[in-house]
């Protein structure tokens, strides 16, 4: 299973819209998770529109109507593995471990709000933040996740877009 992971779209602003290699990765992919700061409804909806099932969470700077149908914070099964979602994961001193402990029964958290890449983990648990496809801010270039779950084992890739 192949699935694509985002965060921190900002859209829309200015002429911002989706790289197109990250457009044909979403496509393409099995599941699409978004960790938060889409902006709007109509930016999910066109995700959706893409084709795989988008699982989501809200954002900082998401609109009410789409924090009225977004969970601030969630677990998704993809499969056979439990993958929680959050936009912001807080400092990054003792990430890992506190969200640990928010999400007891996932194998992994994918998080996002800094628009900076990270991947750690420790003991079969992983913590990943896919940057930003669209606003890089002090990250070197706007990035992408892939993740692939394959017999039961979860691994992620950065992917520079």
């Amino acid at each position: 299973m192949r699935i694509a992971v985002i965060s921190d779209t900002h859209m829309p602003r200015g002429e911002r819209a989706l790289p197109p290699r990250c457009i044909e990765l979403l496509r393409r992919a099995d599941a699409i998770m978004h960790a938060g700061d889409l902006m709007t409804v109509a930016v999910l909806r066109e995700l959706e529109a893409l084709g795989p099932p988008v699982h989501a969470v809200h954002g900082n700077v998401d609109e009410a109507a789409l924090r009225l149908e977004l969970p601030e914070a969630r677990v998704v099964e993809l499969g056979g593995v439990r993958i929680g979602m959050v936009h912001d994961s807080g400092q990054r001193a003792g990430r890992l471990l506190r969200l640990r402990k928010r999400f007891p029964d996932a194998h992994a958290v994918v998080f996002g709000h800094s628009h900076i890449p990270f991947h750690e983990g420790a003991g079969g648990f992983q913590i990943f933040n896919p940057g930003s496809p669209t606003e890089r801010r002090r990250a070197p270039d706007h990035t992408m996740g892939l993740a692939h779950i394959e017999e039961g084992r979860l691994s992620f890739g950065l992917v520079v877009l």
